[in-house]
């Protein structure tokens, strides 16, 4: 069996924001990326409009294929912690621009703000392996390294570190999360230790290991126009896979990523 096309990419920042079961004015995020967050991501770089980013290619060599062919698999680096910020927005706005009372009128002018409790992930580093269709991952990759609009980690206050994309289009990008991606740990392993447990969700059945844990998402998108945002149930799974200690890629790992992204030869094991 031919290993997929894909490749790697690392979602790092000072915050980041990945939807969940949020309800007016509390917004929640997950614990890892979302498909929807991953999917905009991409749509974003191209240039897509809301309306359209979901829709099929129309053109050569991309005709017929669309975002929903392409599979996630996510390494965990660091989970991050939870970091909830109080909004407190437009009080300032003039009348006719404030919100709506329950009575049909407008809130009060500098005196009435509106509240919002917004949550994020602090510090947190996620590593993905894309796959899918040869021609759609030679043209996301492409397109992340020339964006249209600039990528964002959930929410558009949530700015990537870089690198962001570490690899181009190479076979089997899942086999280099398990064996050669550097790992950015914020604690360095134990030592005498040759491998450290790491967690990974994925977007169908692993091939490792049992999965220790199957749930449902509500994250498949199939509409981002606004107002009419909607998306579908899907399964994932979780695994803790023991990776080599010698992935570790040190207390400053800028250095050891950029080595990583610049390797002359992708590795298509």
């Amino acid at each position: 069996m031919t290993a997929p096309a894909g490749f790697v990419l690392r979602l790092a920042g000072p915050i980041q924001a990945y939807g969940g079961p949020s309800a007016f004015n509390d917004r929640e995020t997950r614990t890892h990326p979302s498909r929807s967050a991953l999917i905009g991501l991409f749509a974003a770089a191209e240039g897509r409009p809301r309306e359209t980013a979901l829709h099929p290619f129309t053109t050569s060599p991309l005709n017929g294929l669309s975002y929903h062919q392409l599979n996630f698999t996510i390494r965990v680096d660091a989970p991050g912690h939870r970091y909830t910020d109080f909004h407190t927005t437009g009080a300032s706005r003039p009348r006719h621009q404030q919100l709506h009372t329950a009575g049909g009128g407008r809130r009060t002018e500098g005196k009435e703000a509106h509240i919002s409790r917004r949550t994020y992930l602090t510090d947190a580093a996620f590593t993905v392996a894309v796959t899918g269709p040869a021609p759609l991952i030679s043209h996301i990759t492409h397109t992340l390294e020339h964006p249209h609009w600039a990528p964002y980690l959930g929410r558009r206050n949530c700015i990537p570190d870089e690198p962001l994309l570490l690899t181009g289009p190479r076979t089997n990008p899942i086999h280099h999360l398990l064996h050669h991606t550097p790992l950015t740990t914020p604690h360095p392993p134990p030592p005498d230790t040759t491998t450290l447990p790491v967690t990974f969700w994925w977007d169908t059945p692993p091939t490792t290991r049992p999965a220790e844990t199957q749930q449902e998402a509500i994250d498949d998108p199939t509409d981002f126009t606004p107002h009419h945002r909607t998306w579908n149930l899907r399964p994932q799974w979780r695994t803790t896979e023991p990776l080599p200690t010698t992935l570790y890629a040190g207390p400053h790992p800028l250095t050891t990523l950029i080595a990583y992204t610049q390797q002359e030869t992708p590795c298509t094991t």
